[in-house]
């Protein structure tokens, strides 16, 4: 697997799956890419950190999916899909990404 930081994969599946839903009106075709993005994520953290780590940081992205649509109620939904992909970014950054950007350092 090549060692790229999830951060930026994990918030592009967010804005990227909401996008395609929003502009196709699919909203299945847009959770195909949210899907495919955490995937790619979800293994990416089993094969650096362990199934925990996987698994808290796949439950954050569940929980930011679930967030996005409580919070766009107050702030619309552009604006909640993204306030929730860099929260989402900010936490792969802190518990995944850091530690590979110092191994490669």
């Amino acid at each position: 697997m090549v060692r790229l930081p999830t951060a930026p994969v994990a918030a592009a599946s967010l804005i990227a799956g909401y996008g395609v839903a929003s502009a196709s009106g699919s909203r299945p075709l847009g959770g195909v890419v949210l899907v495919a993005g955490g995937a790619w994520c979800a293994r990416a953290w089993l094969a650096r950190g362990g199934a925990r780590e996987a698994l808290e940081l796949t439950g954050a992205g569940l929980g930011a999916f679930a967030l996005s649509h409580v919070l766009a109620r107050a702030i619309g939904a552009w604006p909640s899909v993204l306030v929730c992909a860099g929260a989402l970014a900010a936490l792969a950054w802190l518990r995944a990404d850091a530690r590979l950007a110092r191994a490669v350092a």
